[in-house]
């Protein structure tokens, strides 16, 4: 690890473009190419699957609106830990920052990672999640598992060479992945599918569970609202990180200008292109074929029909870059939130220290560190049914923070602000509120374990507060 130097400040090295493409390229990972089975399998209908991504994306474009408001306030490095801390007090931002380290960001760089090492296998047999190369009583270590820390450790290293360095990457994979995206989305209108598309959308608002061998079950009334909130947590999941851009404020150009744009071109390109890829699945796919798809990988199914033999290498080929290039925008901006957190006497100290390249070495590492522990646990998968649950209800306190500092700081200068407000900002806190309490009533096991994980920052935040005598 190079020395940390003194005195250095973040170098200003992203503009707009790198911006737009790190929040296109953090949202978009494998769950575009997987997530639709699942959320097929609670509504049960064409009409409602396309419904359920229209719904996020909607919400997700009004959260980035909002955003952008608090971005030109705070245009610095931290992004929500800052408007969080800003807007209640330095717990709630805490709360955010050791959540964001203990599974939000570290969970989703080892899905990502892993997901990554499973396509990978398509091409090389050898790095198969099925061939185990460790087993100790009931804890087993694949190949997928060591390939995907392998993943992480070299994009955590490029990244210590500096931001541009990872903008080149970022940059380069995400252009490559939203190209194969669109390719993979007009090659399916060349192949629609007349009577496949006929049939999926005959009842196309008869939202029912849909098992995997094509039979139905009717919902009994409300719990109707449980199955679209469950599909939700799918769709949502694909949507996160894009808020990731506010992080590395303090390597933007113009950050009071150019965040809020990042964000609100970033969610819509992504938002647009969810929703066409869904379109295609469904001309081509039959809905008891999304449902039933081998892994939930719908993608690969689609590719098949669409590019007949090549079809399953086509997609591994996409969704390699896909996670590749997102797992660099997730390490790239994460260790900001920590270096700023440390800055603020909430954090391991050396992790406020910047290395010669003016990036937060000790911050990459530790993050590398802990995303490691969870490919090699196995349980990522277990946090990230969760992930979604405590991401929504820090964004709905990120949000509603707008309302509280306009009567907090009104004085402040807002070089943007939040299109829509009141109304947009209320009713993205009213839908996220709704998701968050049919999640609870329904689906309890993707509520409280995150909530555990969020408390227990509650006595690290006092431990450090008492070791630094913070105020």
């Amino acid at each position: 690890m190079a020395e940390p130097q003194e005195n250095l400040t973040m170098k200003r090295e992203l503009g707009l473009l790198d911006g737009t493409l790190l929040v296109a390229g953090s949202m978009i990972g494998s769950g575009i190419f997987i997530v639709s089975a699942d959320i097929t399998r609670n509504v049960g209908s064409a009409g409602w699957l396309i419904a359920i991504w229209l719904i996020t994306g909607f919400m997700t474009l009004t959260a980035a609106l909002s955003y952008g408001e608090l971005s030109g306030m705070f245009p610095k490095a931290g992004g929500q830990y800052v408007y969080l801390k800003e807007a209640y007090n330095p717990l709630t931002g805490f709360l955010y920052g050791w959540s964001l380290f203990a599974v939000i960001q570290t969970g989703t760089i080892a899905a990502v990672g892993v997901a990554f090492s499973k396509f990978t296998a398509y091409l090389i047999p050898q790095v198969s999640e099925d061939l185990i190369l460790l087993t100790l009583g009931t804890f087993k270590v694949s190949a997928a598992q060591i390939l995907s820390i392998v993943l992480i450790v070299f994009l955590t290293f490029i990244n210590t060479r500096g931001v541009k360095t990872g903008k080149i990457i970022q940059t380069a994979f995400t252009l490559a992945k939203i190209l194969s995206l669109l390719g993979l989305i007009v090659f399916g209108f060349i192949m629609l599918k007349t009577d496949v598309w006929d049939a999926n959308w005959s009842n196309a608002w008869d939202i029912r569970k849909l098992n995997k061998d094509g039979s139905f079950e009717d919902y009994i009334s409300i719990a109707v609202l449980g199955a679209i909130a469950a599909g939700m947590v799918g769709s949502i999941f694909s949507s996160d990180a894009w808020n990731n851009v506010t992080f590395i404020a303090g390597e933007v150009h113009n950050p009071k200008r150019n965040i809020g744009l990042s964000l609100f071109l970033g969610t819509l390109i992504v938002t647009v292109i969810y929703v066409l890829a869904n379109v295609v699945y469904l001309a081509v796919l039959p809905l008891n074929e999304i449902a039933a798809a081998e892994k939930d990988r719908v993608a690969v199914e689609a590719s098949k029909v669409i590019f007949g033999g090549l079809g399953t290498t086509i997609i591994a080929l996409m969704i390699m870059v896909s996670t590749f290039g997102c797992n660099n925008g997730l390490i790239l901006s994460g260790a900001r939130v920590y270096y700023t957190m440390a800055k603020d006497g909430l954090f391991f100290r050396k992790t406020a220290q910047l290395n010669e390249n003016a990036v937060p070495e000790f911050a990459l590492w530790i993050q590398c560190l802990v995303a490691c522990i969870l490919c090699i646990s196995g349980k990522y998968g277990d946090l990230l049914d969760m992930i979604s649950f405590v991401a929504v209800i820090f964004y709905i306190l990120t949000i509603l923070g707008v309302y509280l500092l306009r009567k907090k700081m009104p004085a402040a200068e807002r070089p943007y602000k939040a299109i829509g407000y009141p109304v947009l900002p209320a009713l993205y806190i009213i839908m996220g509120l709704s998701f968050c309490t049919l999640l609870i009533i329904f689906k309890p096991l993707y509520t409280w374990p995150g909530l555990i994980i969020v408390l227990i920052g509650l006595p690290v935040y006092f431990l450090w507060k008492g070791k630094n005598k913070i105020t």
